[in-house]
């Protein structure tokens, strides 16, 4: 990784002339009060090595005969410099041969050179720019698109479900009563067959008067046939033991049902209404519980797809088009969370750029300092940073655009 070993400055902005030597890694910390010109040494190093487009629209210090003059030296061999009337670039390798603009464009990474760039991009550019990096974005956001299809589908069936469902409760239901409607020409051929039926009885009740009449004849006119007597003895006989196991049904149970069939009938389909109504409710749940499992399934891909990509940043993710840090997105991560994981998508963008800037670093306090200097020192970063401070955790001290000529403190991490 490309690290800056030194750095001059004169006359750039508010500064009159600075020379730094930065730490190899870890945090390097600009302090002073306001306006003394901290802000002027990274747009000063900016300039220096992005080029043009990083150029102070009024470069020159205010009340200076002489131009600006920039000088960097950095740990790959280069010498950049920039001075004379027109700020002229010059690149010079170790081995003394010239080089450009373009040059240095191949390590030098350009949020590296402006971190507010990144910090104030919108949540989807900061989201594109990780996704770039690790190189699965087209997956994710394919994936995302079919989560948010099938989760609007699973609202949309579930708010119809929750409407069937109270539906059906609101719908009365009649107890004691058929599952299917009754048929009015079923109960009349019943009630027909009952009629027959006591018809039947009726006839048997006159064969037995009749057979009475006959006994009574022959036995008035003494002179029938014993044989005539004898049989109509037995058929008297006969007829009276049918007579007695006969029982007349009643048809008033028919009767009331037919004169009640409509309200009865009305009865039963308002529970097979009820009955189809909770199907229909239970059938949307099912739906919705499928989705679920869906939009489930399609979650998990997003996390494996995530888990087995390269991230810059354990605890980095992207959910629904939105870059993520241990859960949180950017508006509720704490100052220090946003430039950690700015720092770590920038170096990630371009491995070989090993230095980053960074402005108002007071947003820190010295606790959370410490332990990103540590990370930092750990990932072999090399911080340059502005600080409103004149404390111990700074390394030099910008008073009136100079060096306060003080002993420069080299900040470690953990000792302020």
């Amino acid at each position: 990784m490309v690290k800056i070993n030194n750095l001059e400055i004169e006359n750039v902005k508010r500064v009159r002339a600075v020379k730094l030597q930065p730490s190899e890694k870890g945090l390097t910390i600009i302090g002073g009060d306001n306006g003394q010109g901290k802000t002027s040494v990274l747009d000063a190093i900016a300039w220096a090595l992005g080029g043009d487009k990083f150029k102070p629209s009024t470069p020159e210090r205010e009340g200076s005969v002489v131009p600006p003059f920039l000088h960097v030296e950095l740990s790959n061999g280069l010498v950049v410099e920039r001075k004379g009337d027109k700020s002229s670039l010059k690149v010079i390798d170790k081995n003394g041969n010239k080089g450009g603009q373009q040059l240095l464009n191949e390590f030098v990474e350009a949020l590296a050179l402006n971190l507010p760039k990144f910090m104030q991009a919108t949540a989807r550019d900061k989201a594109d720019t990780l996704l770039k990096i690790i190189g699965v974005g087209d997956q994710l956001y394919a994936l995302e698109a079919e989560e948010q299809r099938l989760y609007n589908t699973r609202t949309g069936i579930g708010q119809i479900a929750d409407q069937k469902a109270k539906y059906a409760k609101e719908m009365p239901i009649y107890t004691g009563i058929p599952k299917e409607p009754v048929s009015v020409s079923e109960l009349i051929r019943q009630q027909q067959d009952i009629l027959a039926r006591n018809g039947e009885n009726q006839r048997k009740r006159e064969q037995l008067e009749r057979y009475g009449r006959e006994l009574a004849e022959a036995r008035t006119a003494l002179t029938a046939a014993q044989e005539r007597l004898s049989q109509a003895e037995a058929n008297v006989e006969i007829a009276r033991k049918s007579a007695e196991d006969l029982h007349d049904e009643s048809t008033a149970e028919l009767e009331a049902n037919i004169a009640d069939i409509d309200q009865l009938n009305a009865k039963i389909r308002a529970n097979l209404d009820r009955e189809r109504a909770e199907i229909e409710a239970d059938g949307y749940k099912k739906q919705y519980e499928d989705l679920t499992a869906q939009i489930e399934k399609i979650r998990q891909d997003k996390r494996d797809l995530l888990n087995g990509a390269e991230l810059p940043l354990e605890g980095l993710s992207v959910e629904r088009g939105e870059l993520t840090y241990n859960g949180f997105k950017w508006d509720n991560m704490s100052g220090s969370e946003q430039l950690k994981v700015a720092t770590a998508i920038v170096r990630k963008l371009n491995p070989e750029c090993g230095f980053v800037l960074m402005d108002k670093l007071e947003q820190m306090d010295t606790k959370t300092l410490s332990e990103f200097g540590a990370w930092l020192e750990q990932e072999g970063l090399q911080v340059i940073a502005t600080r409103v401070s004149t404390g111990g955790e700074c390394s030099i001290i910008i008073e009136d655009g100079y060096i306060k000529p003080e002993e420069p403190k080299k900040w470690k991490a953990g000792t302020f």
